[in-house]
């Protein structure tokens, strides 16, 4: 550039920089915006107010089950049509759901330490399995084995294709086992208990990989993050509060957070790497969080009750938290996909009931 340029920084008339104004007038990012308002609610009777249970799962056919009382109702998030899959009668209740992963199956709990399996297309039982001696409050699927946990305090490992009621035993934790969730390779299981601990499973290993003490309270909130393999993120109860992180591969921490209320429940984001959490005592909140930063992105309220159920929408953008307070309640929380944001998910409305 010449010496007497008028372009020079010399000769502007202002202290910024040209690089600065460049930045300044470039078109600026739209802000993240998440409403604060639930887009639908649904009644929800009898939906239990008890943290060790998990009665709300969404499966991969957009159909949310739903464990209420005796009986487990399915909502179809494309008709909005609910119907009622099963009773179990005035003897028994739901206390766990869980979806296998192409939707066709879903399995159920029980407060006397049953699991059925029923063919949701055809509205029949396919399976009673038995083992456990209480109830049953937390289900996982990894392909076609089924892992429950109970109050009993062991896990089993059934595979749902043998005559055999299970295949595998873990009995380390001292506490009802409440949370349990494979992580997405199928190689590693993790478990929470009322224990105050969280285990790291390999797969058909019959003692832990890892035991993490840090939590001193319950540990139900547990799931994987899909885009880092091997970083697992756990969530304490009332004494305890915080989200904390591991490396499954090395065993060691890599951070905690402390949220201020009970931690219900966690799910990571499909398409971004985003963390919700939902919280009890003493706030009842849905928070939004950045990871690794774990900068608070919003804070969703509404729930009366401890927000004790959530489940993730099979496009990764809606949430729905379940409370004792009986209702459901749907938020858009995540930001979908680039080809996900030209489809319509036909999810609208605004006040529905679950019966």
């Amino acid at each position: 550039m010449p010496f007497d340029s008028p372009s020079r920084q010399i000769y502007a008339q202002t202290v910024v920089t040209q690089e600065s104004r460049n930045i300044l007038l470039s078109p600026k990012k739209a802000p993240r915006l998440i409403s604060k308002v639930p887009f639908k609610v649904l009644d929800a009777p009898d939906l239990r107010d008890d943290f060790y249970l998990n009665l709300v799962d969404w499966s991969s056919q957009n159909v949310l089950g739903v464990g209420l009382g005796s009986c487990v109702y399915l909502w179809s998030a494309l008709t909005s049509k609910v119907t009622q899959l099963c009773d179990l009668g005035e003897n028994d209740s739901v206390t766990s759901i869980n979806w296998i992963s192409m939707g066709s199956h879903l399995a159920v709990g029980t407060d006397n330490g049953l699991i059925q399996i029923w063919d949701v297309q055809n509205s029949r039982r396919v399976r009673t399995m038995t083992g456990h001696t209480q109830r049953v409050g937390v289900l996982a699927w990894n392909d076609h084995i089924l892992t429950s946990g109970s109050r009993d305090r062991h896990i089993y490992h059934r595979d749902v294709r043998s005559h055999e009621m299970w295949q595998h035993e873990l009995t380390s934790h001292t506490g009802e086992v409440c949370g349990l969730k494979w992580n997405s390779a199928g190689t590693q299981l993790a478990s929470g208990g009322n224990d105050n601990k969280l285990m790291v499973w390999e797969r058909d290993a019959l003692r832990p990989l890892y035991k993490f003490r840090d939590h001193n309270a319950a540990v139900k909130a547990i799931d994987w993050n899909p885009h880092q393999s091997g970083l697992l993120a756990s969530g304490g109860g009332t004494a305890d509060r915080h989200i904390r992180f591991w490396n499954t591969t090395t065993g060691v921490s890599v951070g905690a957070t402390d949220t201020g209320s009970q931690v219900c429940n966690l799910a990571w984001s499909k398409t971004t790497n985003e963390l919700v959490s939902t919280h009890g005592y003493s706030q009842n909140q849905v928070l939004v969080w950045k990871y690794p930063s774990m900068q608070q992105i919003t804070s969703l309220s509404g729930h009366s009750y401890r927000v004790l159920y959530l489940a993730l929408s099979p496009d990764g953008q809606t949430i729905v938290t379940g409370a004792g307070d009986e209702t459901l309640r749907f938020w858009n929380v995540f930001q979908k996909s680039r080809a996900e944001r030209r489809e319509d998910d036909g999810l609208s409305g605004v006040v529905a009931t679950i019966r």
